[in-house]
């Protein structure tokens, strides 16, 4: 089960750098998106998911399910929610001053200029 967890938080991982590098915008919000949902997993699988535990301690349960992760996760999500609002914003700004998508934009009239 760990390998499946590791593997799929590397493949999250991976395909987010792979799209945060390509030269237009939306490819690099999809890209950030997955990097976060990768950091999501990795929290939430930190914390050694308990199965039919409670959550609060209690004297006649054998043990509990640590909150702390369940907590840092939903921390996470908001802030990745946000952080995609404020690029998905910029994004658009900059797609409408200059006319295309493209996240290396030269300057006009730069090209050949030294």
């Amino acid at each position: 089960m760990e390998f499946i967890v590791a593997s799929t938080i590397a493949m999250l991982t991976a395909a987010g750098i792979y799209l945060v590098l390509r030269a237009r915008t939306f490819p690099v919000v999809l890209g950030l998106a997955l990097i976060t949902y990768a950091v999501n997993v990795f929290l939430f699988a930190m914390g050694r998911l308990a199965v039919n535990l409670p959550p609060v301690i209690r004297s006649d349960a054998a043990g509990y399910a640590d909150p702390l992760p369940q907590a840092l996760v939903l921390t996470a999500i908001v802030i990745s929610f946000g952080m995609t609002a404020v690029i998905v914003v910029m994004a658009l700004r900059a797609w409408l001053e200059s006319g295309n998508d493209h996240v290396d934009i030269e300057q006009p009239g730069s090209e050949g200029e030294q």
